[in-house]
């Protein structure tokens, strides 16, 4: 049985040429979803893969339709090809129904897994290079505008030594960690007898 799916991103797209175009491929029962193609929660996309049975085919008017990047589609395929399901895309040369196609389609995968595997490789020389002049990957330190504000107030009545640690954090309302944290960061050197 062929089974058609189209997919729109948005509520201004019309679905039109592409029912047209699968019921001229011979569907007999289309599946339809109205939502961005980076979502992964696509209800009709679910309900037909739970109707799907081997021996069926899933038939989309363009790639883009059924994936939401090349990992997303070569994984969707793969998966149907263990369902013993078959996958053609009208206006793209795939068709796993043919052994072009499904050649085709084992070249894609091949590609992505060596698209992967370069952007891998990429990242680790980026970080060992950075680790060499002295960077490490993360967030910069620092702190919020009002956690800056606070870490003033904090050097200031620790500087005036009016106060113990503990009471300038119940003062200020925060803990005796966050006030050491806040005094290291403004370069405050912390005392032993004042803690």
């Amino acid at each position: 049985m062929k089974i058609g799916y189209a997919r729109v991103s948005t509520t201004d797209q019309s679905w039109n040429s592409q029912i047209d175009a699968l019921k001229a491929e011979g569907c007999e029962k289309i599946y339809k979803d109205k939502i961005s193609g980076v979502k992964t929660e696509r209800p009709e996309f679910g309900e037909m893969l739970k109707a799907l049975r081997s021996g069926d085919t899933v038939v989309v008017f363009k790639l883009d339709r059924l994936g939401r990047s090349l990992r997303h589609l070569i994984d969707t395929v793969a998966k149907f090809d263990e369902m013993g399901v078959s996958f053609k895309s009208i206006n793209d040369p795939v068709d796993t129904t043919t052994p072009q196609g499904k050649l085709i389609f084992n070249i894609f995968g091949s590609l992505a897994e060596f698209e992967r595997e370069l952007i891998r490789e990429r990242t680790k020389a980026g970080l060992a290079s950075a680790k060499a002049r002295g960077r490490t990957g993360g967030r910069p330190r620092g702190l919020s505008a009002d956690a800056e504000k606070t870490a003033i107030v904090c050097e200031s009545l620790y500087k005036d030594g009016n106060l113990s640690s503990n009471e300038i954090g119940r003062q200020l309302g925060i803990s005796k960690a966050t006030l050491y944290k806040y005094l290291r960061h403004r370069g405050v050197e912390i005392s032993a007898y004042k803690k």
